[in-house]
């Protein structure tokens, strides 16, 4: 039994206990494609390497919200405060009655049964962390060996990068030959024009790898004019999905890690998605058919 006590960081913002009912009402069979489970700590310890301690979200927390907003399943990401325990995300997947799935992180010496095993729970991709005040990224060849091993399962890979890192790792994350999804368009610069070349970056390498899929989550992370319109988001994510219908995600993000300045309220951000997506049939396919098709066909 795991009696160890976590003190969340001083400066941590706790996620929003009563957000707001979108006006949006979710199409039927809805799925919330990126967010997290924290511990609760005195169960799932959080990691020694951790750079963060958040507060406690649990996996009833976590349904709770989803009925609230009105979605039917989840994707839950592996937070970086837990590193590679994904004890906290296989508990969820194993309680949920099939309505969650889950992307994991692994070292290379993860074995064919502990992948086969967390395959049967409802895992379906890793993810890879670039993101550098969050996690240390390894070499290359640290995450072929892990991909070589996914690869038997049909599972794919989670990017997390911000622009600077798609330059520097063009050639490689072009080279894996599997399914790749993008967390939060890459992180654009939103000070930055829409049609320049930063962004027009990012949609190049969408253009030219038909293998990659990218969410289109998190205004509240990437924006500088705020909530609740996000409107300096907006036109990013709305040229995504514009153009890459079938290769889209959305997620809440909840319980939101590491935001420092104040803490997104669910509801907005669902009522965010009609201004990105903005017909019923593109709707239908971001909440709908392209997550029920990764992650439950």
């Amino acid at each position: 039994m795991n009696t160890l006590t976590f003190v969340k960081d001083s400066d941590w913002l706790d996620w929003d206990p009563t957000p707001s009912k979108p006006t949006f009402q979710v199409p039927a069979g809805a799925v919330d494609a990126h967010c997290h489970v924290f511990g609760p700590g005195s169960i799932f310890p959080f990691a020694p390497e951790r750079k963060y301690t958040p507060c406690d979200a649990s996996r009833d927390q976590l349904f709770a919200l989803r009925d609230f907003l009105g979605f039917e399943k989840n994707v839950v990401v592996q937070a970086t405060c837990h590193g590679t325990d994904n004890s906290a995300l296989l508990d969820v997947l194993a309680n949920s009655n099939d309505r969650a799935r889950g992307v994991v992180t692994v070292k290379p010496s993860v074995t064919p049964a502990e992948l086969a095993q967390m395959h049967e729970l409802g895992v379906r991709g890793v993810r890879f962390n670039y993101v550098k005040r969050l996690v240390d990224p390894k070499p290359d060849e640290y995450y072929r060996e892990i991909i070589e091993k996914i690869r038997p399962l049909g599972w794919h890979v989670v990017l997390y990068f911000e622009p600077p890192d798609l330059r520097e790792k063009w050639d490689f994350f072009t080279s894996l030959n599997i399914p790749i999804v993008i967390d939060h368009m890459g992180r654009p610069d939103v000070t930055k024009p829409v049609d320049g070349a930063e962004f027009g970056e990012f949609l190049r390498f969408m253009q030219e790898n038909s293998n990659v899929i990218s969410k289109v989550s998190c205004p509240d992370r990437i924006t500088v004019s705020g909530a609740p319109a996000y409107a300096d988001v907006a036109p990013f994510a709305k040229t995504v999905v514009e153009e890459f219908p079938d290769r889209v995600l959305w997620g809440t993000d909840w319980p939101h890690p590491n935001m420092k300045q104040e803490m997104p309220d669910d509801g907005i951000l669902v009522d965010y998605v009609p201004s990105i997506a903005t017909t019923p049939a593109l709707q239908e396919k971001l909440l709908v058919a392209n997550p029920n098709y990764l992650y439950w066909s």
